[in-house]
C-alpha cells in the first residue's frame, strides 16, 4: 500500500499575530510580556489558529518597538526571560501551537554592541566594514553621502562624531538613526545570523517572520537614486545576492525536524515575488496587494488571481493578510470612503458599524482562499484604530520623523480588551496601579473576549466557527480556486466539489449559488438573499 504523507503544516497554517507588549500584561507594568502570553495561551486554542507570530521581543532600548536589535539571542527584559521564552515554546507545542519569532536582519540598535564597537573603532576600520559608513559630500563632508531617503522620514543617513569631537563619517539607516543597515555583503554579517537562526532553531521555535527581507543587499556604490536612468530598478531594491542569503538559511531550517518555516516581509514587484519563494529559499511572503487592496469585487478579484499566478509556477502557498501591527486596521480602514491602503491617513469620517460588517466579511473571504491566512491580535474580536490617543502618549517613531505629519502607527497597537467594564480590561492583572502604555477607549468593554465569548452573533464567535469549519472541511487551506458565475459586485468560488464561497460588494441583495446548506454567514441573509458586504459559505454537494 502507497503512502502519501500529509502536506507541510505551513502551506494552509492560520498564523496569529502577536504584538507582545499589546497582546497581555503578566507583571502589572502596564506593558504586555511573554508572563501574559503565556497566561493567555488558551485564547488561542480555543480560536483554532495553528501557529503564533511574535514581534521581537529581543534586547532594545525600544527606539522602534523592538524592531531595533541590541542582542538577537536574549529577551528584553521588558518581556521576560529567556527561560520564559523556552517555557512559552514548550507550553505553546503542549497545545498543539507552533511559534513563529520575528527576526530582524535589515538592521540592529544604535546600542548593538558591533555597532558601538564600529563607532569606536573610527573610520577605514574592520568594525565599520559590518554597516555601511561614508565620507559625506560638500566641501566638509557635510551633506549625505547620497539623497536615499529613510522609510520614517527625512534622510536615511545620520552623522556621526569623531573622538576629538569634530564631525565625522555618516551611517546609512533605511529606517530611523537608532537603526544601523548591517553590510550584508560582508561574510562575518552572514555568519553571525546563521548563528542566531540556529540559537534559536535550538531552542524549538518554529521558524521566522523575516522584517524587510528583500532590503537587505544594496546596490554597490550606493549610488544616488535621482542619478538612475528612467526605468532602473531602486538601488535598494532586489538584489541577486540576497537569494544566496536565503538559500543558505533554508539549508539550516532543512537540517531541524519538524518543519521549520521562513516567512517574508517582500517589498518587492510581482515579478520579482516568486524569485524569493523557489523550493530551496524562503517559504512563504506576505501578502501587501491583498491587505492593501480597497473593498472592491473586481479590485479583490484581480489581486487574488494575481497572487495565485505568481505563486504557482514556483509551487509556494499564497497568504491572505487583512492587517497587522503597521497599517490601520481594517474596521477603519473599511468604513471609509475611501478603503483602500496607501499610508496611514488619520482623522477621515468612518462609519464604523460599516467597516465591521465588512471586516467580518473579509474574514470569511480570506479565510476561504487557498493558502495559508493571518489574523493580527484584536480582528478576532472586531477592533478598530483607536484615532484619539493623546499626542502625549504616542510612541512610535514615525511622528518624530515626519516632524508630525504622520500620526504614526499606535492606534492598531493599544493593548487588547480581556474583561470587564473598564481599562484595563483585564490587560494587566486585577489590581495593577500601572496603566496601559497606550489608552483603550471605553467602548471595547463591549468587545472583550469575556464579553464576545458565547455570543452567537459576535466576532469571536465567527472566527472561532469559521476557524473550525476549515479546519475539517478538507477543500479548505492550500489547494486550487474555481470562479463561479455571479452578478456584477459578487464574487463567488468553489474549492474543491463541495463548498462555495460569496461574497457580496454591491449596494443590493443577490442571489446564492446553487448549495445544499448554508454552512455559515458573516451576516443575516435578507430574505434568502446575499445582503450587501456579506460573506456565505456553503456545502454544494
Amino acid at each position: 500500500m502507497s503512502f502519501t504523507p500529509s502536506p507541510p503544516w505551513w502551506r494552509s497554517a492560520v498564523i496569529y499575530q502577536i504584538y507582545p507588549r499589546s497582546y497581555a500584561d503578566g507583571n502589572g507594568d502596564g506593558i504586555g510580556d511573554i508572563a501574559g502570553i503565556r497566561a493567555r495561551l488558551p485564547h488561542l486554542k480555543d480560536l483554532g489558529v495553528d501557529a503564533v507570530w511574535i514581534s521581537p521581543w529581543y534586547v532594545s532600548p525600544m527606539a522602534d518597538a523592538g524592531y531595533d536589535v541590541a542582542d538577537y539571542r536574549d529577551i528584553d527584559p521588558l518581556f521576560g526571560t529567556l527561560e520564559e521564552a523556552e517555557a512559552l515554546v514548550a507550553e505553546a507545542h503542549e497545545s498543539g501551537l507552533r511559534i513563529i519569532v520575528d527576526m530582524v536582519p535589515n538592521h540592529c540598535s544604535d546600542q548593538h554592541p558591533w555597532f558601538r564597537a564600529a563607532l569606536a573603532a573610527g573610520p577605514k576600520s574592520p568594525a565599520r566594514e559590518l554597516f555601511h559608513f561614508r565620507p559625506g559630500k560638500g566641501g566638509h563632508g557635510e551633506l549625505p553621502p547620497n539623497d536615499w531617503q529613510s522609510c520614517f522620514g527625512g534622510p536615511a543617513w545620520t552623522r556621526t562624531t569623531d573622538a576629538d569631537g569634530t564631525p565625522g563619517e555618516w551611517y546609512l539607516h533605511l529606517f530611523a538613526p537608532e537603526q544601523p543597515d548591517w553590510n550584508w555583503a560582508h561574510p562575518e554579517v552572514r555568519e553571525e545570523f546563521e548563528s542566531i537562526l540556529r540559537f534559536w532553531f535550538d531552542r524549538g521555535v518554529d521558524g521566522f517572520r523575516i522584517d524587510v527581507a528583500s532590503l537587505l543587499i544594496k546596490q554597490d556604490g550606493l549610488p544616488d537614486k535621482a542619478s538612475l536612468p528612467e526605468g532602473a530598478p531602486s538601488p535598494d531594491a532586489d538584489r541577486p545576492g540576497v537569494h544566496e542569503i536565503y538559500r543558505a538559511w533554508r539549508k539550516i531550517a532543512d537540517s531541524y525536524a519538524g518543519e521549520r518555516v521562513f516567512v517574508g516581509e517582500l517589498w518587492v514587484s510581482s515579478e520579482s515575488l516568486p524569485r524569493y519563494l523557489r523550493q530551496d529559499e524562503l517559504h512563504t511572503g506576505f501578502n501587501f496587494p491583498f491587505m492593501q487592496a480597497p473593498w472592491d469585487a473586481s479590485g479583490l478579484r484581480s489581486v487574488i488571481d494575481e497572487t495565485i499566478a505568481q505563486h504557482a509556477p514556483v509551487g509556494a502557498p499564497a497568504t491572505w493578510v487583512l492587517g497587522n501591527h503597521d497599517i490601520t486596521r481594517v474596521v477603519t480602514r473599511y468604513g471609509r470612503t475611501d478603503t483602500s491602503y496607501v499610508e496611514r491617513r488619520h482623522g477621515l469620517p468612518v462609519d464604523l458599524g460599516l467597516g465591521l460588517r465588512r471586516a467580518r466579511a473579509a474574514a470569511l473571504l480570506s479565510f476561504a482562499l487557498p493558502g495559508s491566512v493571518y489574523v493580527y491580535q484584536g480582528e478576532e474580536l472586531g477592533l478598530w484604530e483607536v484615532e484619539d490617543i493623546p499626542l502625549g502618549h504616542r510612541q512610535d517613531p514615525t511622528l518624530h520623523q515626519s516632524g508630525g505629519e504622520d500620526l504614526g502607527r499606535d492606534g492598531c497597537r493599544v493593548p487588547l480588551p480581556w474583561e470587564g467594564d473598564e481599562a484595563p480590561f483585564g490587560f494587566s492583572p486585577a489590581g495593577t496601579e500601572s496603566e496601559p502604555w497606550l489608552p483603550q477607549p471605553p467602548a471595547w468593554k463591549d468587545h472583550t473576549v469575556a464579553a464576545e465569548s458565547g455570543d452567537p452573533d459576535s466576532v469571536l464567535e465567527l472566527y472561532r466557527t469559521a476557524l473550525e469549519i476549515r479546519r475539517t472541511e478538507p477543500a479548505l487551506g492550500d489547494g486550487g480556486l474555481d470562479w463561479l458565475p455571479a452578478p456584477d459586485g459578487v464574487l463567488a468560488f468553489t474549492r474543491g466539489s463541495g463548498f462555495a464561497c460569496a461574497v457580496n460588494f454591491s449596494e443590493s441583495p443577490a442571489d446564492l449559488p446553487a448549495h445544499t446548506e448554508l454552512l455559515l454567514a458573516s451576516g443575516p441573509l435578507d430574505d434568502g438573499l446575499l445582503p450587501p458586504d456579506t460573506t456565505v459559505w456553503l456545502r454544494t454537494d
